[in-house]
């Protein structure tokens, strides 16, 4: 079977359960005997939406809040101390973390250096003067 049957296939049964599902829907809802409670014309609107005086209500209780117990502002500053305490604890990580490569490379190119320098001397080393000499 090649894919565009199997496409079409896939489709075929996507569109029967979807269509299924929603005459399923429409008989329940709509339907006159076997109509649940609050499910009809408008009953889930109903369920959902509330009276303008309500909604007007709701706000203003929300806009009236009395202010923050003692306890719970301490317990919301503690929140945000340790906050910041992990905080500047993982950036003092990093930065350690940091300077222990900015060394360990620093280290390595200080060797690379110290190998070349050896090398060129002992290349360019003609025999008339000590290899090392003090002032060095």
């Amino acid at each position: 079977m090649s894919w565009t049957h199997l496409v079409f296939l896939s489709l075929l049964a996507t569109l029967l359960i979807l269509t299924r599902k929603y005459h399923d829907r429409g008989l329940t809802c709509w339907g006159g005997g076997g109509v649940k409670e609050g499910y009809g014309r408008g009953g889930s609107a109903r369920r959902v939406f509330m009276p303008e005086v309500d909604a007007a209500n709701f706000f203003k209780k929300r806009s009236r809040r009395s202010a923050k117990h003692e306890a719970e502002v301490l317990a919301e500053q503690r929140v945000r101390l340790s906050a910041d305490e992990r905080r500047r604890e993982y950036y003092d990580e990093q930065r350690n973390e940091f300077e222990n490569y900015v060394e360990e490379e620093r280290d390595e190119q200080d060797e690379r250096t110290r190998e070349k320098t050896e090398q060129w001397r002992e290349f360019h080393y003609d025999g008339l003067y000590p290899r090392y000499p003090r002032g060095w």
